[in-house]
């Protein structure tokens, strides 16, 4: 489990393709730190698992069905991701529950500075449109983001100087395929909700439970 508050921008240094699969090779600085061999990173929004360290790189294994949902079958020698470690449980939380598991993959249709901030407007597939929430979480290429607007099949979030600095979304432009993980809390509601047939609430519900 992640935040979506990113730590280090890594390097695509290498990559080497396994029939249907790859392995990526990744050059960073900061997260290699206290890391070892199973450890979970967060890259672009994508929970990977290191299966090598060596002398400042780290490896990761990225299975066929990881490149068919994320922007990863685009990764070539000299892209920069966003890179995270994984939630401790001392661990402050800053962004939001981000557990690495891309939802989809979406297109940014407009970049707009604005006085003291930037704007990012992202189109997905309209099916995916009961998971935005308005002023609700959203996690856009491993960023932890809030959810200013949304319409049918696009939403736009505001960044802050900070944000759009220290990571690779200032890389962004129009056309540019972005990892969408909607916030997890809402899927689950959701689900539990469609599972059981609950329509809202109703006198005889209320009845039903003793509050009437």
């Amino acid at each position: 489990m992640f935040t979506g508050l990113v730590e280090e921008i890594g390097t695509i240094t290498a990559v080497h393709p396994r029939g249907n699969e790859i392995s990526i090779d990744v050059a960073c600085s900061v997260i290699n730190s206290g890391i070892k061999e199973g450890d979970s990173i967060n890259i672009d929004g994508v929970c990977q698992t290191v299966v090598s360290i060596d002398k400042g790189s780290l490896r990761f294994d990225s299975v066929a069905e990881t490149l068919k949902k994320t922007t990863f079958n685009g990764f070539k020698r000299g892209y920069r991701v966003n890179l995270e470690r994984a939630l401790r449980a001392d661990s402050r939380l800053g962004g939001h529950f981000v557990l690495g598991h891309v939802d989809t993959t979406g297109k940014v249709s407009g970049v707009v500075q604005l006085s003291g901030s930037y704007e990012l407007k992202i189109n997905f597939d309209p099916k995916y449109d009961k998971y935005v929430i308005p002023v609700g979480s959203i996690c856009i290429n491993g960023v932890s983001l809030t959810v200013a607007e949304k319409g049918r099949g696009w939403l736009k979030v505001a960044i802050i100087p900070h944000t759009w600095a220290n990571t690779t979304l200032e890389e962004l432009k129009t056309n540019s395929e972005v990892n969408l993980e909607f916030d997890v809390l809402g899927k689950y509601i959701l689900n539990y909700i469609e599972g059981t047939g609950y329509n809202g609430i109703s006198m005889d519900k209320l009845k039903d439970f003793g509050f009437a």
